[in-house]
């Protein structure tokens, strides 16, 4: 039976290690090339800094766009999409849960078709049209179901409701139950909501590709352009750039979540 045990284990610990390896190790390959003299003659060519840098001098402007994007997008999406999870974990009826249907449906929805919609609305509006804040609207509409799901399943796997009565009776109002007792007891699933809000803003291709103009390009959108341009090192060179911002920011939001899961 404990050899039976093992071999499962060790058959499990092959699979997963096996699936690791086809994930990651075309993304470490990538990574490597771009700091490749010529990617055709290999390593044997040298190693250089030149298309980092190039990148860098190109392409500043499309990674300050998406970091501004990323961030006005978690905090537009924190402050609107809390208080409706907590809203739609506590309002249990037919038009809750058609709401919060209606919430996901971007989700189901390809993002030029999304974008499409965005633009037939309010693409009229020049100003609006050519600025930051029309990718941030796009990416709102995209990622608020994913922090409104995070803060309701928060909301449904805490005694919040419990709690909440304990505060009443003791005289506190909602607006300070909701900041004192809610808020601290979902704080877990915020950060994951947030994790995910960051995660997809940053990556968001699509939906960001019909949504941008020439000076609101992004970091996904300029990795395009990069790769079309048939020179593999920048495109390469590009993708180092944009794991060098992406993983210390989830780095930071993972660190978040389990330090306030530790605590009591």
């Amino acid at each position: 039976m404990k050899l039976r045990k093992r071999l499962l284990f060790a058959a499990q610990l092959l699979v997963t290690l096996a699936l690791c390896a086809f994930l990651f190790v075309p993304v470490l390959t990538s990574a490597l090339t771009g700091f490749l003299v010529n990617y055709f003659r290999g390593i044997k060519a040298g190693l250089t800094w030149k298309w980092v840098l190039e990148v860098i001098t190109d392409y500043h402007g499309a990674i300050v766009n998406s970091l501004l994007v990323a961030a006005c997008t978690l905090v537009i999406v924190t402050l609107v999409g809390v208080p409706a999870g907590y809203v739609l974990s506590r309002w249990q009826s037919r038009a809750s849960r058609f709401i919060e249907e209606l919430i996901t449906l971007p989700i189901a929805l390809p993002g030029l078709a999304s974008a499409l919609a965005i633009i037939s609305v309010y693409g009229g509006l020049r100003g609006f049209r050519i600025s930051l804040w029309f990718i941030i609207a796009g990416h709102v509409v995209f990622t608020l179901p994913f922090m409104v799901r995070s803060v309701a399943a928060a909301c449904a796997g805490q005694n919040i409701r419990l709690l909440e009565e304990g505060a009443a009776s003791l005289g506190a109002r909602f607006a300070q139950r909701f900041t004192t007792v809610v808020i601290p007891n979902i704080r877990s699933g915020i950060t994951a909501g947030a994790l995910m809000v960051v995660t997809l803003s940053l990556g968001e291709f699509n939906l960001t590709w019909m949504l941008h103009t020439p000076q609101t390009k992004t970091l996904p959108v300029g990795l395009a352009d990069a790769y079309a341009s048939l020179r593999i090192e920048v495109g390469s060179a590009y993708t180092t750039i944009f794991f060098i911002i992406v993983i210390p920011l989830l780095l930071v939001l993972q660190a978040m979540d389990r330090s306030q899961r530790r605590k009591p």
